[in-house]
């Protein structure tokens, strides 16, 4: 029992460095450091590579790029299967590894890496198949999450979600508005190119989202005073979603100031020990169970401004903003 026990720690003990090694944003461990890297240059290299097949110049060196696609397909095969295995370590509530590894293929990432690979088996003769390849220009969003200054990125858009969807929404209403009105002051006019109420859609696209390419445009003056009172429109509206995203942008500026404070006793760094509580949590959780609030995450070299479900890592140095005072167990500060 003591050697099957043994075993067992082991594979964990593995298990637990593969996950370290290929989970994105530790800077200070080499071999994760390293991993990213490869993973940046394999993704980029397989794009390339996926638009150099389309031109009939480099026919004659196609066996080398099929070769080098395929070194590219197995690394992506490699890190998903890596991935299912360590999934019992990015979700160590779950009760089982099934249904841990299960959760991962369930999530964003699971989907996109899952998609991704599937344009490597050998899947002919559907044009689905054929249009998976595009979807391997999703890998991209890997390299996105190795950059600090596109984590900032995707967090105000994350947090400004409602509003900027509240604002796509207004510029479709006004869009589906303006078409209807258009067709029925032109349709007489130009019934081919105001067909019904939809064929509108096109010009009035065009016209709110201010690039007004000319290929259909009204000729009649009730028309013509229309597009231009829509047109006003349509640079107050696009004008909406932009605010919103401006706005984000100096509220995190401004956290990220309020963390550099010294003078702020409520703001406090906190590292990570090697047997705090915090190690495997998301930020969410953190926050609602300690009663503080994560306003910046040091991970090596990098600052990260984490989302909801970013998890804290062992070693990790978080600037927290102290909102009730709780016990922190294993917590040096």
């Amino acid at each position: 029992m003591t050697e099957k026990n043994t075993a067992k720690k082991e594979k964990g003990a593995r298990k637990k460095r593969v996950f370290e090694v290929i989970q994105i944003g530790n800077t200070s461990d080499t071999p994760s450091r390293l991993f990213d890297d490869i993973l940046i240059v394999m993704v980029l290299l397989n794009i390339v590579l996926m638009f150099v097949q389309t031109f009939e110049r480099f026919e004659p060196y196609m066996g080398v790029i099929r070769v080098l696609e395929g070194i590219t397909g197995l690394f992506f095969v490699v890190e998903y299967i890596l991935r299912l295995w360590t999934a019992d370590q990015l979700y160590p509530e779950e009760q089982s590894h099934a249904k841990a590894a299960w959760r991962f293929v369930k999530s964003f990432d699971g989907i996109i890496l899952l998609l991704t690979i599937l344009p490597f088996l050998p899947l002919s003769g559907f044009v689905v198949f054929r249009m998976l390849r595009v979807v391997r220009i999703l890998r991209l969003f890997k390299v996105n999450q190795t950059s600090d200054s596109f984590n900032v990125i995707t967090s105000v858009l994350y947090d400004k979600r409602n509003q900027i969807f509240s604002s796509c929404f207004i510029i479709f209403v006004l869009m589906l508005a303006s078409s209807l009105c258009m067709y029925s002051a032109e349709h007489e006019a130009q019934p081919e190119a105001f067909k019904n109420a939809f064929s509108g859609i096109w010009w009035s696209m065009s016209t709110i989202l201010t690039v007004g390419y000319g290929d259909i445009s009204p000729i009649t003056p009730v028309g013509q005073f229309m597009g231009i009172i829509i047109a006003f429109l349509g640079v107050g509206v696009v004008a909406i979603p932009t605010g919103i995203i401006s706005a984000g942008f100096v509220e995190r500026y401004t956290e990220m100031q309020a963390s550099s404070d010294p003078r702020d006793l409520n703001i406090q760094t906190v590292y990570v020990d090697f047997d705090s509580k915090w190690i495997g949590m998301t930020v969410k959780e953190i926050e609602e169970e300690f009663g503080v609030s994560i306003l910046v995450v040091r991970r090596g070299m990098a600052k990260i401004l984490p989302p909801e479900d970013f998890r804290v890592l062992r070693g990790d140095a978080l600037a927290v903003h102290i909102v009730k005072i709780v016990e922190w167990d294993g917590l040096e500060e």
